[in-house]
């Protein structure tokens, strides 16, 4: 079951008490982060271990917690997810092609950086998160770059939301509702969806995920995500389109 987001106090970023306000919105949202590293952690199948995804978790929230705009259409909490979602699955692409000597050592620097961000409130500076490892700038630049993975292009590829060729023409279906009676056609239509078509519209529109995102999530590849939703837009539009007659 995926994580449930938690309630998000109001808080502001400057005034007084700005500061604890904000230790404090990280601190009630630390648990989020380790439910959402242990969902995207049974969700799919590989070898990083939770804790490297709760380190990638707590970084992407100290993040969110200094970007965030409360502008009354969505929640902190709700916001933080999606950033930690998809902090995670992008380092589980980071690590897909990292030998397990530079994983101990991203391990390591991701440690020190996601302490030093709490203490800071903000993302340290190489020269500062060089001083608390201990090395000498450039060397950490170096380990930095030597624990990038090599990169591969899948035929999955091709099938991205940011390739022109197969960018998604479809409207979303949520903004064609312009009408209860439409509102309950579509919620109606999506309850006839397969569990695997519901759970990509759900994913794609709610959760703001791409098609690659979506394809971890589910075990599958992007080209076959693109399937799936083209399918459950099909269906989606045939059932509204046969509501307004």
């Amino acid at each position: 079951m995926a994580a449930q987001p938690l309630s998000s106090p109001t808080y502001t970023r400057t005034g007084p008490g700005a500061a604890a306000a904000h230790e404090a919105l990280i601190r009630d949202h630390m648990p989020l982060v380790r439910r959402i590293a242990w969902h995207v952690h049974g969700s799919v199948s590989s070898s990083v271990e939770v804790e490297d995804l709760v380190q990638t978790g707590l970084v992407a929230l100290v993040e969110a917690a200094g970007s965030f705009e409360d502008r009354g259409q969505v929640t902190f909490a709700q916001y933080l997810g999606t950033r930690i979602r998809g902090a995670m699955i992008d380092e589980l692409r980071r690590q897909a092609t990292i030998t397990r000597g530079a994983m101990r050592r991203r391990r390591e620097i991701a440690e020190a950086e996601s302490a030093l961000s709490v203490q800071l409130g903000r993302a340290p500076t190489d020269e500062e998160l060089a001083f608390q490892l201990g090395v000498p700038t450039e060397r950490l630049r170096q380990e930095r770059d030597a624990a990038q993975p090599i990169r591969f292009e899948p035929i999955d590829g091709v099938y991205s939301d940011d390739n022109p060729w197969f960018m998604s023409d479809d409207p979303n279906p949520f903004e064609l509702l312009e009408s209860e009676d439409l509102r309950q056609a579509l919620i109606e239509a999506i309850g006839r969806l397969s569990e695997r078509e519901a759970q990509v519209i759900q994913l794609y529109y709610v959760e703001e995920l791409n098609l690659e995102e979506i394809g971890l999530v589910l075990g599958v590849g992007a080209a076959r995500v693109c399937q799936i939703k083209k399918s459950a837009h099909d269906r989606l539009k045939k059932a509204l389109e046969a509501r307004i007659g």
